[in-house]
C-alpha cells in the first residue's frame, strides 16, 4: 500500500534490468518504503514516477532502486546528434541487442529441435552435436534470464526470470547427467519426440531441445513484446517530437534563424506557409489558415488573423504570419498535452493493482507447485523423467508475463490514441469511471452552443415606404438595408451584439457613419447621410414598435435570444435577433450519446425558455435551468443522490466545481484553465463529438484491459494443470507462454485502429 505524501518534487526514472511485472512490483514496494516517497512503477513504459519531499534527493531514489537489484537513470528528453540524426533511445538499443541474441539463438536451436523431432535423422553421436549447439543458447542466449534470477536471489526475491532460469538450467543439467553418467551418450542412441511427458527412469533421455527451445521461444516472446511496447508509445513520442526544431525570429527589423531553445517569451517570430508554429503565441501581423489536426484531430484548417492565438506544433497552411511568443518549453499547450498523457500512462488502474498483487505471490507459489509436482510423480512411481518433465513444464508455463502486460500496454495505446484524437486522460482511474457513467450533464454556453452571439433573424417593419424614400442605401433589399445600417452604426462598438451584427453584414457595402454615440446600457446611435440611426434594446427604441415586430421580440425573448431594434429617425425600421447559436455537431453528438445508453441533461444559468429552446434543438429532454454557478454543484449532487453516476461536461470557471464533484469531469479544451485543471478528461477540440469519442475510447480501453486479464488468468489456470499432469513437453510450454504475452500486446495494439464515431 502506497503512502500519501505531500510532494515537494517529482521525478521520472528510466528503470534498467526490469524483466517482468514482479520486478516492477518489487521496485515500487522498495521505493514506497522510503519515508517521504510515493512511487508508481509501470512495467510497460519501464519507468517510475516518484513524488518525494525536500529531504530526499534523486540520487537516493536511484540508490534505492539499485538496492533492489536494478538500476535507474533520470528520464531525459530525446537529443539529436550534431548531424541532426536522432540518438537511439535505451529502449531501442535494448530491442536491437535482444534481436541479435534471438537471431543467434534461433540459428543454433533449429537443428537441435529438428534432430530431436525426427528420429530418422538421428545419426551416430547426434546427441553430442545437439549438446554443442544447445550449450551457447542456454548459457549465452538465456543470460538475461540467469542474470536477473541471480540478482533476485541475492536480494531474497523470486521473479518470472527465476522460473525461466531454473527450468532451462534443470533441463540442460539433466541432459548433461544423462549424456555423461546415463545411457544417453552411447553411440546410436535414439529417442522419439512427444508433446507430452513419458514414463521411464530418465537416464537415457535428454532435454536439450526443451532447454534451447524454451530459451529461444521466450527470447522471441520478449523481443516481440518489447518491440510492440515501443510501438505502443509511438503516439506519445510523436507528440513530444511534433514541435519545431528551429525558428525565424525578428530582431530590430531583421530576420534570423535560431534553435528553438533560444526562443523567449515576448519575441516575435515568423511562420511561413508550410512551416510549424514554433510555440504558443498571438498573431501580430498577417492572416492565414492553421492546420490544428495534430492538436484537435480535426482536419479542417482554422482561419487566424491579428489578435488570434496559435498553438505551437500546428502548421501554417498559407500566408505569412508574425507571432509574438506567449509560452515556451514546458509551459506550452503541446508540453502540457504530452505530460498529461505520460502521467496517465504512468498511473495504475484498480484492475492493474489486482494483477500486481497476484504476481507478487504467484512466483513463489509456482515454485512450490513445481516442487510438489516433482515429489508427487516420484512418489507414485512415475519415474524421474516424468517427474522432472512435469516440474520443468510447470516452471516454464506459469510465467505471468501476460498478466503484467495486460493493463499497462492497453493504457499506453489507449491514452496515446486519445492524444492523437485530442482527448487527454488525466489518469487510468478515469477509465473505470466511464464504465459506470449513465448520465451526461452538459453545460449550455460554450459546450452545447458556440458561446458567441450570432444574428439568427432580421425582421423588417410592415410599412417600408420610408426606406425607399429615405435615399439611404446599403443593401439591395429592405432586410439588407436594415442590416447594413445596423452594422455601420455598430462598427464603432466592441459589444458582442455589435460584433455579431458586423459578422452577419460581411459582404455588404456599409454607408459612411458620423457622430457616433454610445448610449450607456441602451445601445448605440450614429448618423448616416445626416439621418440619425439607432440600434437599441426594445425598451429604449426610438419610435413606435408595431404589433408584428413586438410579437417577434416576444418570441425571441421567450427562446432566450436577444432582440435589438433598428430605428431610422423616429421610425422603427426592423428588429435584429441575436442569440448564442448551437454548435453544428451538438445534436448528432447528443443523439449518439443517447444511443450509447447515456441520459443527457442540459444544465444552465439561463432562463427556462432559453434552455428549453436549445434542448429542443439538440434533442435533450431533461433541463435544469436558472442555476447559479454554486448551484451547479448542487444539481450534480442531486442527480447523484437519485442514484445517477454523473459525467459533467463544461468549459467555464463556473463549471470547475461541478467538474470536480462529478463522477467524471470532461472539460472542453477551448475553455478556461480552471475548468481543465478540475476535470478528468480534457477535450482539445471543444466539439461535443469529442465527448462521444472520449467515453467510447475509454470504455474500449477498459474492455481491452479486461479481455487481456481474462486471457492472462485463463491461460495460467488452464495451462498449469496440464503441465502438472505431465501432459506438456517443456518446449511446448515455453512456446505457449511466449505466445500468451504476444497475444496480450497485440490485442492492446488494436486500440490504435480506434476511429471517431463521427465517421
Amino acid at each position: 500500500m502506497t503512502q500519501s505524501v505531500v510532494a515537494d518534487n517529482e521525478v521520472d526514472l528510466d528503470l534498467i534490468g526490469m524483466t517482468c511485472a514482479s520486478c516492477a512490483n518489487r521496485i515500487e514496494r522498495k521505493l514506497n518504503k522510503v519515508d517521504g516517497v510515493t512511487a508508481t512503477v509501470n512495467y510497460a513504459t519501464e519507468q517510475a514516477h516518484v513524488a518525494y519531499d525536500s529531504a530526499i534527493t534523486p540520487d537516493q531514489l536511484i540508490e534505492t532502486v539499485r538496492s533492489a537489484g536494478y538500476d535507474a537513470t533520470p528520464v531525459v528528453s530525446a537529443q539529436a546528434e550534431p548531424s541532426g540524426d536522432p540518438v537511439p533511445t535505451r529502449a531501442e538499443l535494448d530491442v536491437a541487442a535482444l534481436r541479435q541474441r534471438l537471431m543467434v539463438s534461433a540459428v543454433l536451436t533449429v537443428p537441435v529441435i529438428v534432430l530431436a523431432m525426427v528420429p530418422a535423422w538421428q545419426f551416430t553421436y547426434w546427441q553430442w552435436l545437439s549438446l554443442t549447439l544447445a550449450a551457447p543458447v542456454v548459457v549465452w542466449g538465456a543470460l538475461p534470464f540467469h542474470r536477473a534470477a541471480a540478482a533476485g536471489l541475492r536480494h531474497g526475491t523470486t521473479t518470472m526470470d527465476t522460473l525461466i532460469s531454473v527450468g532451462t538450467i534443470a533441463a540442460f543439467g539433466w541432459s548433461i547427467y544423462a549424456l555423461f553418467w546415463g545411457d544417453a551418450g552411447v553411440p546410436g542412441m535414439r529417442h522419439g519426440f512427444d508433446l507430452i511427458a513419458s514414463r521411464g527412469d530418465g537416464s537415457s533421455n535428454i532435454y536439450l531441445e526443451a532447454a534451447a527451445g524454451v530459451t529461444t521461444f521466450l527470447l522471441a516472446g520478449r523481443y516481440f513484446e518489447k518491440r510492440s511496447k515501443l510501438r505502443a508509445g509511438d503516439a506519445l513520442r510523436a507528440l513530444a517530437e511534433v514541435g519545431a526544431k528551429e525558428v525565424t525570429v525578428i530582431r530590430e527589423g531583421r530576420e534570423s534563424t535560431v534553435p528553438i531553445e533560444q526562443l523567449r517569451i515576448g519575441m516575435t517570430f515568423v511562420v511561413r506557409p508550410g512551416e510549424k508554429v514554433a510555440t504558443d503565441g498571438v498573431v501580430v501581423a498577417g492572416a492565414s489558415a492553421v492546420d490544428q489536426s495534430m492538436l484537435t484531430g480535426e482536419s479542417v484548417p482554422v482561419e487566424v488573423a491579428v489578435g488570434d492565438a496559435v498553438v505551437g506544433g500546428t502548421v501554417n497552411a498559407h500566408g505569412r504570419l508574425e507571432v509574438e511568443a506567449k509560452a515556451v518549453g514546458a509551459d506550452t499547450a503541446l508540453a502540457h498535452m504530452a505530460k498529461m498523457v505520460a502521467d496517465a500512462q504512468a498511473g495504475k488502474a484498480q484492475v492493474q493493482r489486482l494483477a500486481d498483487r497476484v504476481s507478487t505471490y504467484f512466483v513463489p507459489t509456482v515454485i512450490a507447485i513445481a516442487a510438489g509436482v516433482l515429489g508427487f510423480w516420484l512418489g507414485v512411481g512415475g519415474g524421474p523423467a516424468l517427474a522432472f518433465t512435469a516440474a520443468v513444464s510447470v516452471l516454464v508455463i506459469a510465467c505471468p508475463c501476460a498478466l503484467g502486460l495486460a493493463t499497462p500496454t492497453a493504457l499506453m495505446v489507449g491514452t496515446g490514441r486519445g492524444a492523437q484524437l485530442g482527448i487527454l486522460v488525466k489518469g487510468p482511474e478515469v477509465l473505470e469511471s466511464t464504465r459506470r457513467v449513465d448520465t451526461v450533464v452538459l453545460d449550455k454556453t460554450g459546450t452545447v452552443t458556440t458561446g458567441e452571439m450570432a444574428v439568427t433573424d432580421v425582421i423588417v417593419a410592415g410599412d417600408t415606404s420610408f426606406l425607399r424614400s429615405s435615399g439611404s442605401s446599403g443593401g439591395s433589399s429592405e432586410v439588407e438595408t436594415v442590416l447594413a445600417w445596423a452594422a455601420a452604426v455598430e462598427s464603432g462598438s466592441e459589444h458582442p451584439i455589435g460584433r455579431a451584427v458586423m459578422r452577419r453584414a460581411e459582404g455588404l457595402e456599409l454607408p459612411e457613419v458620423g457622430e457616433f454615440t454610445n448610449l450607456a446600457g441602451a445601445g448605440v446611435r450614429a448618423t448616416i447621410d445626416g439621418v440619425p440611426v439607432s440600434v437599441t434594446a426594445p425598451r429604449d427604441a426610438v419610435g413606435e414598435i408595431g404589433d408584428e415586430l413586438r410579437t417577434a421580440i416576444e418570441d425571441a425573448s421567450a427562446q432566450g435570444a436577444t432582440p435589438v431594434v433598428v430605428s431610422f429617425r423616429d421610425v422603427v425600421a426592423g428588429v435584429i435577433v441575436v442569440a448564442d447559436t448551437v454548435k453544428p455537431t451538438s445534436a448528432a453528438a447528443i443523439a449518439e450519446l443517447t444511443r450509447m445508453g447515456l441520459r443527457p441533461v442540459l444544465l444552465t444559468g439561463d432562463n427556462e425558455g432559453a434552455a428549453r429552446h436549445v434542448a429542443d434543438l439538440v434533442g435533450i429532454d431533461e433541463v435544469i435551468a436558472d442555476v447559479r454557478p454554486e448551484g451547479k454543484v448542487e444539481a450534480v449532487a442531486a442527480l447523484q443522490a437519485r442514484g445517477r453516476v454523473v459525467a459533467m461536461v463544461g468549459d467555464g470557471v463556473n463549471d470547475a466545481a461541478a467538474l470536480a464533484s462529478a463522477d467524471l469531469g470532461l472539460a472542453m479544451g477551448t475553455g478556461t484553465d480552471v475548468a481543465i485543471e478540475a476535470s478528468d478528461l480534457t477535450l482539445v477540440s471543444g466539439d461535443l463529438w469529442a465527448v462521444v469519442d472520449a467515453i467510447a475510447l475509454a470504455r474500449k480501453t477498459l474492455g481491452t484491459i479486461k479481455t487481456n486479464l481474462f486471457w492472462a488468468f485463463a491461460y495460467n489456470v488452464a495451462a498449469l494443470p496440464l503441465a502438472a499432469a505431465a501432459l506438456l513437453n517443456p518446449m511446448m510450454a515455453g512456446l505457449a507462454m511466449a505466445l500468451s504475452s504476444v497475444f496480450v500486446v497485440a490485442n492492446s495494439l488494436r486500440l490504435r485502429a480506434f476511429r471517431s464515431r463521427r465517421a
